[in-house]
């Protein structure tokens, strides 16, 4: 069977798997169902943009212990881990400043979202309480969750479990990427990190096996001429990068970091990857590159 494609989690998402002789081809297809099938879950759960999620439905009671299922848990467990390592740089407590700018729409119907309760604007990631051995959520002030720099890369990773029989696959949600082993020549995934200010065109080459990709840029998802990557500390959209990629373990690890990154800057963005132990390459708006100290272009 070819690609195959879905419209899920506000973008498409392919997978493809390598065919080689003696592949079940039965069983992996239904793999990649199942694969599919945890995108559409974790997209129910963790979206922002549905007065139905279960995200939705803890925004909704602030103040109260709210029971969380292990894929709400385990997003806002590593949301708020990236937020304390970056000291607030990353914060998914950004989801009522970016609701204020516009980014605040269903992507398939355009119906406007909105928690119905008057927000606290000086909330941030330290009024968020967690219980693991309760596994509860307690917003202890009026504030929304945004779990779009999270989500999407646990449901790379839930699918990519999945697929791990079948060794030589890839997966491709918007961007973001974790490619499986070997491509069908036997070698490693070429991927290509694109121009963050010419359009149709990449501006580095990478060589990957086992490992996710994403990048976080400004020119995605534009509203009123600011884009979607707010700066908690400033309440603005950052402006010290054009884009940030990064090569990690995990698709959660990689979209979060990204998103870290970008609002860091340069310099400390580096610095913090390099701390993490993941690889990266920012892109200023005037071009300039900053690498981690491992980063590896193809050859």
């Amino acid at each position: 069977m070819p690609v195959r494609a879905e419209a899920v989690m506000g973008t498409i998402v392919t997978i493809d798997v390598v065919r080689h002789a003696g592949t079940d081809a039965a069983a992996a297809d239904a793999a990649i169902d199942r694969a599919f099938g945890w995108f559409h879950e974790i997209e129910e759960r963790c979206t922002r943009f549905s007065a139905s999620s279960e995200l939705m439905q803890l925004n909704a009671r602030p103040g109260e212990l709210v029971p969380a299922t292990p894929i709400l848990f385990e997003a806002v467990r590593f949301a708020l881990m990236v937020a304390e390592e970056t000291d607030g740089a990353f914060d998914p407590t950004v989801g009522f400043r970016m609701a204020e700018r516009g980014f605040n729409r269903e992507h398939r119907t355009g119906e406007v979202m909105a928690t119905g309760i008057a927000q606290d604007g000086d909330a941030t990631y330290r009024d968020v309480e967690l219980d693991a051995d309760r596994r509860t959520i307690r917003l202890q002030r009026p504030l929304t969750l945004d779990l779009g720099a999270v989500a999407k890369g646990l449901a790379v990773d839930a699918a990519a479990r999945e697929l791990e029989p079948f060794r030589d696959f890839a997966i491709d949600a918007g961007g973001d990427l974790y490619l499986g082993g070997l491509n069908s020549q036997g070698e490693p995934w070429t991927v290509g990190i694109r121009h963050p200010r010419q359009d149709g065109e990449v501006i580095a080459l990478l060589r990957i096996s086992d490992q996710a990709v994403c990048t976080s840029g400004d020119y995605e998802r534009q509203v009123g001429g600011e884009h979607h990557i707010l700066d908690p500390r400033a309440g603005t959209s950052a402006q010290a990068v054009a884009s940030a990629t990064v090569v990690a373990s995990g698709a959660m690890l990689a979209d979060a970091f990204a998103t870290a990154a970008f609002v860091l800057g340069p310099e400390q963005g580096i610095q913090f990857l390099d701390r993490m132990g993941v690889e990266g390459l920012i892109i200023t708006p005037e071009l300039d590159r900053y690498e981690t100290r491992g980063f590896q272009y193809a050859a």
